[in-house]
Protein backbone atom coordinates (compact mmCIF):
# COMPACT_ATOMS: atom_id res chain seq x y z
CA UNK A 1 0.00 0.00 0.00
CA UNK A 2 1.03 3.78 0.19
CA UNK A 3 2.84 6.26 2.85
CA UNK A 4 3.09 4.66 5.97
CA UNK A 5 2.82 7.95 7.88
CA UNK A 6 -1.09 8.16 8.06
CA UNK A 7 -1.78 4.12 8.55
CA UNK A 8 -4.77 1.68 7.66
CA UNK A 9 -8.09 2.13 9.39
CA UNK A 10 -9.87 -0.93 9.58
CA UNK A 11 -13.69 -1.49 10.43
CA UNK A 12 -15.20 -5.70 10.30
CA UNK A 13 -19.27 -5.41 9.98
CA UNK A 14 -21.06 -8.53 9.39
CA UNK A 15 -18.03 -10.42 8.48
CA UNK A 16 -17.22 -8.04 6.48
CA UNK A 17 -13.55 -5.88 6.89
CA UNK A 18 -12.83 -2.50 5.02
CA UNK A 19 -9.59 -1.38 5.28
CA UNK A 20 -8.59 2.29 4.22
CA UNK A 21 -5.39 3.97 3.71
CA UNK A 22 -5.23 7.78 2.64
CA UNK A 23 -2.27 9.26 1.09
CA UNK A 24 -1.98 13.03 1.00
CA UNK A 25 -1.07 14.24 -2.81
CA UNK A 26 1.24 16.88 -2.28
CA UNK A 27 2.32 17.29 -5.74
CA UNK A 28 -1.24 17.77 -7.08
CA UNK A 29 -2.52 19.97 -3.80
CA UNK A 30 -2.26 24.14 -4.30
CA UNK A 31 -2.21 25.08 -0.61
CA UNK A 32 -2.06 28.18 -1.52
CA UNK A 33 -5.27 28.30 -3.32
CA UNK A 34 -7.05 26.01 -0.58
CA UNK A 35 -6.84 23.07 -2.84
CA UNK A 36 -5.51 19.60 -1.13
CA UNK A 37 -6.04 16.09 -2.67
CA UNK A 38 -6.29 12.87 -1.10
CA UNK A 39 -6.25 9.68 -2.72
CA UNK A 40 -7.57 6.93 -0.39
CA UNK A 41 -6.69 2.83 -1.18
CA UNK A 42 -9.79 0.49 0.19
CA UNK A 43 -9.88 -2.72 0.92
CA UNK A 44 -13.01 -4.85 0.91
CA UNK A 45 -12.56 -8.53 2.46
CA UNK A 46 -14.90 -11.34 2.44
CA UNK A 47 -14.73 -13.23 5.39
CA UNK A 48 -18.48 -14.69 4.79
CA UNK A 49 -19.65 -18.23 3.94
CA UNK A 50 -21.48 -17.06 0.67
CA UNK A 51 -20.55 -14.45 -2.21
CA UNK A 52 -21.47 -10.46 -2.06
CA UNK A 53 -21.63 -7.78 -4.75
CA UNK A 54 -20.81 -4.14 -4.17
CA UNK A 55 -24.11 -2.61 -4.70
CA UNK A 56 -24.14 0.99 -3.23
CA UNK A 57 -21.81 3.54 -1.62
CA UNK A 58 -22.43 6.45 0.50
CA UNK A 59 -19.84 8.98 2.23
CA UNK A 60 -19.19 11.94 3.67
CA UNK A 61 -16.51 14.08 4.01
CA UNK A 62 -15.96 16.69 6.35
CA UNK A 63 -13.03 19.41 6.50
CA UNK A 64 -11.67 21.39 9.10
CA UNK A 65 -13.82 24.66 8.16
CA UNK A 66 -17.03 22.77 8.62
CA UNK A 67 -18.02 21.89 5.33
CA UNK A 68 -19.58 18.55 4.80
CA UNK A 69 -20.66 17.06 1.49
CA UNK A 70 -22.42 13.58 0.87
CA UNK A 71 -22.15 11.51 -1.89
CA UNK A 72 -23.85 8.58 -2.42
CA UNK A 73 -24.04 5.81 -6.45
CA UNK A 74 -24.19 3.03 -7.22
CA UNK A 75 -20.72 0.76 -6.37
CA UNK A 76 -17.47 2.10 -6.98
CA UNK A 77 -15.20 3.10 -9.71
CA UNK A 78 -18.16 2.07 -12.12
CA UNK A 79 -18.04 -1.31 -10.80
CA UNK A 80 -20.51 -3.36 -8.22
CA UNK A 81 -17.81 -6.22 -7.72
CA UNK A 82 -18.62 -9.98 -6.52
CA UNK A 83 -16.35 -10.59 -3.62
CA UNK A 84 -16.67 -14.98 -3.45
CA UNK A 85 -15.94 -15.84 0.59
CA UNK A 86 -12.36 -15.13 1.42
CA UNK A 87 -11.65 -12.93 -1.67
CA UNK A 88 -10.91 -9.10 -1.34
CA UNK A 89 -11.50 -6.25 -3.58
CA UNK A 90 -9.37 -3.60 -4.11
CA UNK A 91 -9.57 0.13 -5.31
CA UNK A 92 -7.85 3.81 -4.92
CA UNK A 93 -10.10 6.79 -5.63
CA UNK A 94 -9.29 10.49 -4.47
CA UNK A 95 -11.00 13.14 -2.69
CA UNK A 96 -9.89 17.21 -3.04
CA UNK A 97 -10.64 18.96 0.50
CA UNK A 98 -10.75 23.04 0.45
CA UNK A 99 -9.09 22.97 3.93
CA UNK A 100 -5.86 21.64 5.20
CA UNK A 101 -7.79 18.74 7.16
CA UNK A 102 -10.67 16.60 7.28
CA UNK A 103 -12.26 13.38 7.54
CA UNK A 104 -14.12 11.00 5.52
CA UNK A 105 -16.74 8.10 6.75
CA UNK A 106 -19.65 6.11 5.08
CA UNK A 107 -21.15 2.86 4.17
CA UNK A 108 -21.47 0.10 1.44
CA UNK A 109 -24.42 -1.28 0.82
CA UNK A 110 -23.69 -5.14 -0.08
CA UNK A 111 -26.04 -7.48 -1.56
CA UNK A 112 -25.70 -11.86 -1.12
CA UNK A 113 -27.17 -13.71 -4.13
CA UNK A 114 -30.19 -14.67 -2.44
CA UNK A 115 -31.09 -10.95 -2.72
CA UNK A 116 -30.84 -9.48 1.08
CA UNK A 117 -28.85 -6.41 1.16
CA UNK A 118 -26.95 -4.53 4.24
CA UNK A 119 -24.56 -2.21 5.08
CA UNK A 120 -21.23 -2.35 6.17
CA UNK A 121 -19.24 0.46 8.09
CA UNK A 122 -16.32 2.22 6.04
CA UNK A 123 -13.99 3.30 9.36
CA UNK A 124 -13.84 7.03 9.86
CA UNK A 125 -10.46 7.88 8.55
CA UNK A 126 -8.68 11.75 9.40
CA UNK A 127 -6.80 13.38 6.25
CA UNK A 128 -4.68 15.70 8.10
CA UNK A 129 -2.43 17.07 5.71
CA UNK A 130 1.55 18.81 6.85
CA UNK A 131 0.01 22.18 6.12
CA UNK A 132 -2.60 21.91 8.75
CA UNK A 133 -1.40 24.43 11.42
CA UNK A 134 -3.47 22.16 14.11
CA UNK A 135 -5.47 18.47 14.19
CA UNK A 136 -8.24 18.05 13.01
CA UNK A 137 -9.44 15.45 15.77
Amino acid sequence: MMGEILGIYEKTTQNVTVRVEPDYLEDQSRPADDHYIWAYTVEIENNRQTQIQLVERFWQISDSRGQCQEIRGSGVMGQTPILKPGEVFRYTSGAPLYAPSGMMRGTYSLKTPNGDQFDVTIPTFLLDSPHETQSFN
